[in-house]
């Protein structure tokens, strides 16, 4: 599914020519996830705000008159995709929400209806607000350190690739994110959260920083069918070291690269490189 980078990679793809743009209608397909939340005629002729990021959340400020009138708030569920064009073309099987500018389209499209698109009054209002309440720290937040992540996974007892998952200690790290951070910070992603010490947990904050800037920088994985808003394919998996490389010599060590199922996921690691 898009992960953090991914979403933001989409988010910086459309988001400055959207900016400041009226909207003039709304088309809504097939359902999604869960409802709008609002009639979709009560969303024509506000402008939209500067577009913002939350975990792998988007939301999309309105306004009229100068006055904020709520937003909308966007999943791209588990194979969505968002595009933005001046000329759409008509609506497929598996396009389900339009907003239409007048600066061009807005399109949600989903295969799986996973994703959403919700109005609230406001970020921490509503359906917006419960759906942010329960996510961590973002991984490029000050507060995102050593002492942060020793002090959540002391608190844990499942394995901590399962931990970083999550998604409620730090967002961001996805599968394929959080077993090139583990690879990287050394250490078994099966190892128990709560016995890792301090110094393999700051060894871990960075790694999980420094691998999630690296996906932005290559434009986030394309996996099966990721696209930006202007159709770009992402390429850091083309740069992996251990996702997906199961049987392949590690990098460093030339060990073969094992997989394991954790929690109906498939993990990667060097048992050579990454120690309990």
């Amino acid at each position: 599914m898009p992960e953090l980078p991914e979403v933001e990679v989409t988010r910086r793809s459309f988001c400055e020519r959207i900016l400041g743009a009226r909207v003039t209608g709304v088309r809504l397909g097939k359902p999604l996830r869960w409802p709008l939340g609002c009639a979709p005629a009560n969303l024509v002729a506000q402008t939209i705000g500067e577009v913002a990021r939350r975990g792998k959340y988007l939301w999309l400020p309105l306004a009229r008159d100068g006055m904020e009138r709520g937003g909308l708030l966007l999943h791209l569920g588990m194979s969505g995709s968002l595009a933005f064009s001046e000329a759409p073309g008509e609506a497929g099987t598996h396009d389900h929400f339009d907003l239409v500018t007048t600066r061009g389209t807005l399109r949600l499209t989903d295969p799986r209806r996973f994703g959403a698109v919700v109005w609230s009054a406001s970020r921490d209002d509503g359906m917006a607000a419960k759906l942010l309440s329960g996510l961590g720290l973002e991984p490029f937040d000050p507060a995102f350190t050593g002492d942060h992540l020793h002090a959540a996974l002391k608190r844990r007892r499942v394995a901590v690739k399962l931990a970083l998952l999550s998604g409620d200690i730090v967002v961001g790290a996805g599968n394929i994110y959080a077993c090139e951070a583990l690879f990287a910070a050394g250490i078994d992603p099966r190892t128990r959260s709560d016995r890792i010490s301090r110094a393999r947990c700051e060894r871990l904050a960075m790694a999980v920083r420094e691998t999630l800037a690296r996906a932005l920088a290559l434009g986030g994985s394309t996996l099966r069918d990721f696209r930006d808003a202007h159709g770009m394919a992402g390429e850091f998996q083309l740069q992996a070291q251990v996702y997906g490389r199961a049987g392949e010599p590690c990098p460093v060590c030339g060990r073969p690269i094992r997989r394991v199922v954790q929690g109906q996921r498939a993990t990667f690691f060097c048992p050579g490189c990454q120690r309990r």
